[in-house]
């Protein structure tokens, strides 16, 4: 590794730094829905350089804590009840369709494994857990075997990786592992309609848990 790849390596650790900083403060109110991420005073503040705060504001807009508004730049998305409702009901329609049919062997390997990740972000990475769970969602959204449809669940990700986050700081490892052992095992034995039955009342309690923790 080059001189310059080093550079780039604590440049990018830096920012992943100040996105998990921004991010807590984010989630403990320091700044509201609709407020503006200012870089240069964020900068400022920390006395980084203004790209690093860039950097980092990006990382944020791809998990869906924030996004850009023309003549605005960076704000913290608004959440409201509708807004959950409306992304949760896309994501219910696409996985109960999903499970509603029969996953071929290497696509319930493929579940399988995306679960078996999640199990190991629960027990040794916690940080990881979000993300996991993300895979292991996109891994039943695949048995519709749309690449259209697979490209249309990742655009939901980027908000859905905002809820996630929220509804990681109030409940365990443990309980999510739980939660989705419940689909896994349904998929596993072939019964369509309790797998059905599961993925719709996971996203029936992550919406009223959202919006409780939101509101």
């Amino acid at each position: 590794m080059s001189a310059l790849d080093g550079l780039e390596v604590r440049r990018t650790t830096t920012a992943q730094q100040l996105a998990d900083g921004l991010s807590e403060r984010i989630m403990a109110g320091a700044f509201g829905p609709g407020d503006r991420l200012r870089e240069s005073a964020i900068a400022a503040e920390l006395g980084v350089a203004r790209n690093t705060i860039r950097e980092a504001v990006r990382i944020l807009e791809l998990t869906g804590l924030v996004r850009y508004e023309v003549n605005r730049g960076a704000v913290v998305i608004a959440p409201t009840p509708e807004k959950i409702e409306a992304l949760y009901t896309a994501r219910e329609r696409l996985e109960t369709a999903a499970l509603a049919r029969t996953p071929s062997p290497e696509q319930l390997d493929a579940i399988t494994a995306a679960f078996d990740a999640l199990v190991e972000a629960a027990t040794n990475n916690p940080h990881e857990i979000v993300d996991r769970d993300l895979r292991f969602h996109q891994a039943i959204v695949a048995v519709l075997d749309s690449s259209r449809l697979d490209e249309f669940f990742a655009s939901l990700t980027q908000e859905l990786r905002f809820y996630l986050t929220v509804l990681a700081k109030d409940e365990t490892p443990e309980e999510v592992v739980a939660e989705h052992r419940a689909i896994l095992d349904a998929v596993r034995l072939g019964d369509r309609d309790r797998a059905v039955a599961e993925i719709r009342s996971h996203v029936e309690v992550s919406v009223d848990r959202l919006k409780a923790l939101l509101g």
